[in-house]
């Protein structure tokens, strides 16, 4: 049994080829990881970076990307304006979206931690501040974190996926992977 921990950079598709219909390729997990195989165990938006875990077993991926077995999946996100304790409490409980009440998420302010740099970079602007937080959700709905960070008032600038589960990106530079 294989498992990949794969630090997927921003703009980089979830999949190993690109079925868009742009006109021009984009990048996917061909263009990082040479493992015949091995498939994505859950998805990261191509706007979104971080951690994503590629596996050839296919009972684990189902274990890993089902939300039924509620395992953990950890975010470091940022976010537009100053998130006070009532955003906090709200991401907690659990926000509604157009798609029903979220899980209660585990929800805390974070100092900026040391990340690589984006590229292209979050777009700096002097009249509004940011601020990270750390969100830890136990379901995978479509662009989830991004939903209920805007639900309470604060667009994601930027989202890194730090831990699915046990596995971390600790020590994985963009675009690089390791054998679990």
């Amino acid at each position: 049994m294989a498992l990949i921990l794969f630090n997927k950079p921003m703009n980089v598709l979830s999949q190993f080829t690109d079925a868009g219909t742009t006109g021009s390729a984009r990048a996917t997990l061909s263009d990082y990881i040479d493992r015949p195989g091995v498939y994505p165990a859950g998805r990261l938006d191509r706007d979104s970076e971080g951690l994503l875990l590629l596996t050839d077993d296919g009972r684990l991926q189902a274990r890993i990307a089902d939300p039924k077995f509620k395992l953990p999946k950890t975010y470091l996100v940022q976010v537009e304006g100053e998130l006070g304790e009532e955003a906090l409490a709200a991401l907690r409980a659990g926000v509604r979206l157009n798609d029903g009440l979220t899980r209660p998420a585990r929800a805390e302010r974070i100092d900026p931690p040391a990340l690589w740099p984006r590229d292209p970079p979050v777009r700096f602007r002097k009249s509004v501040p940011d601020c990270w937080l750390r969100l830890t959700i136990t379901e995978g709905r479509n662009r989830q974190v991004r939903r209920m960070t805007a639900a309470v008032g604060h667009p994601t600038l930027r989202l890194v996926r730090w831990a699915v589960g046990d596995w971390t990106l600790d020590g994985l530079a963009p675009g690089a992977w390791r054998e679990a």
